[in-house]
């Protein structure tokens, strides 16, 4: 592991500074400090509302990327998001956001990610409109990019806009929560309600980041921590009859959308 800094002038004592985010380099240890003979580029990655990566995944990111520039070659940005960077090593696979301009193919790109990390790589191609109007009326977009590695550095403005069919496509995923409890996973019971929690924030137009979603989920189900759900130690009754009544909320908040679209149309 090498990283490249530059010697800064001190008041008592000359310094080199290393980013908080690295691989490798734990405060304590030694290291030898010797002028640089070649040029290296040491790529820069653009962490979005990730405060901690452990080294193995930075070092897996940082491959994922290079081997973009070689199977993929021309793109706009590559972003890694999803569970993929939140905290421990419980994890199998990665989710892999490819802006391009064009129709990418991404078998090579997707082949390559497996066969050199042993990551199963979920990839979705898209545009930069698509991406913009993605995040403008779908609360999972938001969610996506709440928190994230970037390859290249992006500034997306977006302007909050509900689209009641959308929405009304993605809370039908949750409505079977209730009837399948005893047979749904903590995981899955987790999804389906981030999912639609999510569109409950979404329709209060409120942010809809991971962590905003698990908080609104602690407060609205009384939970201590969110791995009540996902180690199914829930009530049944208690979150059932809960779930149901947000549920219930969110899908007439969504048939009186579409109803009311449909009556300007018409009179338009």
């Amino acid at each position: 592991m090498e990283i490249v800094s530059k010697i800064s002038r001190g008041t008592l004592m000359d310094q080199i500074y290393l980013p908080k985010k690295r691989a490798g380099f734990i405060v304590g240890s030694y290291v030898r400090v010797e002028p640089l003979q070649t040029t290296v580029v040491q790529e820069k990655l653009f962490f979005y509302n990730v405060e901690h990566l452990e080294p193995l995944k930075v070092s897996a990111i940082k491959e994922i990327f290079a081997i973009a520039d070689k199977t993929i070659n021309i793109y706009d940005n590559i972003i890694i998001t999803g569970s993929f960077l939140d905290n421990g090593f419980t994890f199998n696979d990665i989710d892999i956001l490819v802006v391009s301009q064009s129709e990418r193919d991404t078998e090579a790109f997707k082949k390559s990610v497996k066969n050199s990390t042993g990551l199963i790589p979920h990839i979705i191609v898209l545009d930069n409109k698509t991406l913009v109007e993605g995040l403008s009326t779908d609360p999972l977009y938001q969610t996506m990019l709440s928190k994230c590695i970037a390859k290249k550095r992006f500034i997306y403005k977006i302007q909050h806009r509900i689209n009641y069919k959308l929405l009304d496509l993605h809370l039908l995923k949750s409505e079977i929560l209730p009837g399948n409890f005893n047979v749904l996973n903590g995981t899955e019971k987790y999804y389906l309600t981030r999912n639609m929690v999510a569109i409950y924030l979404f329709l209060k137009e409120k942010k809809t980041s991971k962590e905003q979603i698990d908080t609104e989920i602690k407060q609205l189900f009384n939970l201590k921590n969110i791995e009540e759900i996902k180690q199914n130690m829930l009530d049944k009754n208690n979150f059932i009859k809960k779930y149901k009544e947000i549920y219930n909320d969110c899908f007439n908040q969504i048939l009186k959308g579409i109803q009311n679209a449909s009556k300007q149309k018409q009179t338009g």
